[in-house]
């Protein structure tokens, strides 16, 4: 399927561009007996080592935000439920996201319908012949689709919620308030750049007590972030950690990451890519101008039979073709105006012309129930109550 080529494309092309390759020692390096051949290359699952994540704020609303990242969620969440994933949690982390998810909502379908608006009205004031006809089709398309992304945002925060809610939601303890403030004091990272950091600060310490953790001595730590200003090194390559934070990251316990999908991908690259892979086949919806072209064919199919119902009974002789001042409410079942009638010959030409003779039945019942069903179902979705089946 072509568009399926294409997302799977642009898929791989993401994940080239989305690398994190640090001079750091991969997650795979063998340590501790562990086989490097494949990420966990040659272990059971029992054997593998869990791998826990501090996901920054910053990077849950990038994922909520941009509905080209539901195969990253979706890997996310296969690796979480296989148990080779578990999230550590600041309770400041939630609250955040609580507070920017209705905004994530609104931003992604009203910046994008105030743009479209502009680029309609400059069409319909500038542009001439079919091209108009052309761009202003596209721009009803998409106009179309706008509602969609943002249920699909609604649909991200609602996963990601689960996901939080789902892990071990850390409250903030004095002793990491405490060290978060000496960092202020001392001006160290985040407060290296003359702002108030206390936030980021105790994400820092909140991942520092986590890697102190005694009773977790086979995990490994990652610490994903897309808040470069803040984490990452302020002159060299941002996807080193600021120097004041280099200390609590090595090149294999933990890691510091600016690239969700290449922190996955070091858990377990296969699985990871399977799982997007498989997502970036889901069918994308169809264009305004598909479904009101297949309205319209369906129209034809049904009004058509109906009028060949007409048809066989004028030639019957049990629906009687009368003028118009012969026709009252009570006949109506029985008998049809001259000149509706002509019309309706004319229109059924008309519709064998446009279908051919050969698209327009006979139908059995089931293709009978079919056509009206299908009828019924693009209706409703362009706005129609259920069962609207007029012609």
């Amino acid at each position: 399927m072509a568009t399926g080529n294409r997302r799977c494309k642009r898929q791989r092309a993401g994940q080239n561009a989305g690398t994190n390759d640090v001079p750091h020692e991969p997650f795979e390096k063998p340590v501790d007996g562990f086989s490097a051949a494949l990420p966990f290359g040659g272990m059971n699952a029992s054997s593998r080592p869990q791998f826990k994540l501090l996901i920054d704020t910053c990077v849950w609303l990038d994922l909520a935000r941009d509905s080209q990242h539901r195969a990253l969620l979706s890997a996310l969440e296969e690796l979480v439920r296989e148990n080779q994933v578990s999230l550590i949690v600041p309770r400041i982390i939630l609250d955040e996201f609580t507070r920017n998810k209705a905004r994530i909502t609104q931003e992604s379908t009203r910046s994008m319908s105030s743009v479209l608006k502009r680029v309609k009205e400059a069409v319909s004031k500038f542009g001439n012949g079919s091209g108009k006809r052309a761009a202003l089709q596209q721009l009803d398309d998409v106009d179309h689709k706008i509602p969609l992304l943002g249920e699909a945002a609604f649909e991200s925060i609602h996963r990601i919620e689960t996901l939080l809610r789902a892990s071990n939601v850390f409250e903030v303890s004095d002793a990491v308030k405490l060290s978060a403030a000496q960092r202020a004091i001392d001006g160290r990272a985040p407060f290296h750049r003359q702002r108030n950091g206390m936030a980021d600060a105790i994400l820092v310490e909140q991942y520092a007590a986590a890697l102190q953790d005694t009773t977790a001595a086979r995990c490994r730590y990652a610490f994903v972030t897309h808040n470069v200003k803040d984490f990452s090194h302020p002159t060299g390559d941002n996807r080193l950690p600021h120097p004041d934070l280099a200390p609590l990251f090595s090149r294999i316990k933990s890691r510091y990451f600016i690239s969700l999908a290449e922190s996955l991908r070091r858990v377990d690259a296969a699985r990871v890519s399977d799982t997007m892979f498989e997502e970036e086949w889901m069918p994308e919806p169809r264009r305004m101008t598909e479904i009101l072209e297949a309205t319209d064919e369906l129209l034809d199919k049904i009004w058509y039979n109906r009028h060949l119902g007409l048809r066989y009974g004028v030639q019957k002789g049990t629906i009687k073709i009368i003028e118009r001042d012969k026709w009252t409410p009570e006949n109506n079942a029985r008998t049809i105006v001259r000149e509706v009638w002509e019309g309706a010959k004319k229109a059924a030409q008309r519709v064998e012309k446009r279908r051919g003779l050969s698209n327009l039945g006979p139908w059995s019942d089931f293709e009978w129930g079919m056509l009206n069903g299908k009828l019924s179902a693009l209706r409703w979705v362009l706005g129609e109550e259920w069962d609207m089946l007029d012609t």
